[in-house]
């Protein structure tokens, strides 16, 4: 082999070494790309799941609100029932003393 001849050669093992240098850098690059891309989705997702617990608890916290006023207005209708059936009882007790003095005093109550 004349220099010609090997300094041809040895351009081609210097290009094919360069490409194959290129190519195990490039997946490397791929790669990184790759598992960066993966863990910014990650970090998304986190984020979008804290998100949405944080609205979860908030949503929980207004219906326990909610909730608590509804109890609180079911106790004073029961009050307001429970004095209402005391009134009831009481006018209904008097109506039969009073019944009852109309016919002691000689008229048929009606």
């Amino acid at each position: 082999m004349d220099a010609a001849q090997l300094g041809a050669v040895g351009t081609i093992v210097v290009g094919l070494a360069a490409a194959t240098a290129a190519l195990i850098g490039q997946r490397g690059a791929n790669r990184v790309s790759q598992s960066g891309a993966v863990l910014g989705g990650y970090s998304t997702l986190v984020d979008n799941l804290q998100e949405e617990r944080d609205k979860a608890q908030g949503k929980l916290a207004a219906n326990e609100l909610l909730l608590a006023a509804a109890y609180a207005e079911l106790a004073g209708e029961r009050a307001d029932k429970t004095a209402l059936q005391g009134q009831i009882s009481e006018l209904t007790r008097e109506n039969a003393l009073l019944r009852a003095r109309i016919t002691a005093l000689g008229r048929d109550t009606q």
